[in-house]
């Protein structure tokens, strides 16, 4: 946000447009609010939203999300393990409803499992709290999952263009592990996502792996809610038409959450790791 207000004070076109997207970001107001406010029309309001939206996002992506290169990655996995205790982590994904007041004519499409209106925020967060990728705007009976296997993301992991590591030996050891992104149970498991291990009766390896995979991407999903407020701009939800919205996608038939045999073998090489050579001292405490 702080770099959205740096744009706007340097812009040559600082002036009526911006406050009204400052006003529009900063408070929630409605474009009926601000119609009100800068005694301008509803419609006008929103196409000058809309526009000086556009120009943040491309004056500012290439600065606050830059192309995934492998040197990129890499380094991304590097401090997950200084700061997480977690190797070969590239990010942590998750999914947040943010709240809508129910639009017009929709059904229950924007309905979710919390019984209340939304669309969906997905998002990678890397080691430093950033976001690597997002996908907004997707309806709020959609799962985590299928929200993910519907996304350029997924398209681009599926088709390996995402520049990611080879596989290769975790720091100081020999045992050799794919570079992953960490999720809760909403996902599904696969080459390059961990999610925790079901069932409660677990042996000993699998539920301190569950715990540390927790433990990697709490702190990390803690500060994606924090970056997400602003859209939560009204206490009782925001007006879906005055977003910027994206159409929603359908549902699709996903994997088994068991996934692949390959997707478990690499969870289970974790397990062990983390469980042997990989151990932090408080683990079984916990």
């Amino acid at each position: 946000m702080v770099d959205i207000f740096f744009f706007f004070a340097l812009s040559p076109d600082f002036g009526l447009f911006s406050l009204i997207d400052l006003k529009y970001l900063g408070t929630g107001c409605t474009f009926q609010d601000l119609h009100y406010f800068f005694k301008l029309g509803a419609s006008t309001i929103g196409n000058i939203v809309r526009e000086v939206c556009n120009v943040v996002w491309e004056e500012l992506v290439h600065i606050q999300m830059p192309p995934m290169t492998e040197d990129m990655w890499k380094n991304t996995a590097a401090k997950f393990e200084q700061r997480a205790n977690f190797p070969h982590c590239l990010g942590a994904i998750d999914g947040k409803h943010i709240r809508i007041i129910k639009p017009s004519g929709i059904g229950s499409q924007h309905f979710n499992y919390k019984h209340y209106f939304s669309i969906v925020l997905l998002a990678i967060v890397d080691s430093n709290y950033k976001f690597v990728y997002v996908d907004i705007g997707t309806f709020g009976k959609d799962s985590d999952s299928t929200i993910f296997k519907n996304s350029t993301f997924w398209n681009l992991l599926q088709k390996n263009e995402l520049n990611i590591p080879e596989s290769c030996p975790i720091l100081n050891t020999n045992i050799n592990a794919d570079y992953v992104f960490i999720a809760d149970e909403a996902f599904s498991l696969s080459q390059h996502v961990l999610r925790p291990y079901g069932s409660r009766n677990l042996i000993k390896n699998k539920r301190i792996f569950n715990y540390r995979l927790s433990r990697a991407r709490s702190g990390y999903y803690k500060s994606m809610l924090r970056s997400t407020q602003l859209l939560y701009a009204k206490k009782n939800g925001i007006h879906f038409q005055d977003t910027l919205s994206i159409d929603g996608l359908e549902d699709v038939n996903t994997t088994s959450d068991r996934g692949t045999r390959s997707a478990n073998y690499m969870r289970n090489t974790f397990a062990d790791y983390l469980s042997s050579v990989g151990a932090v001292p408080w683990q079984h405490d916990i």
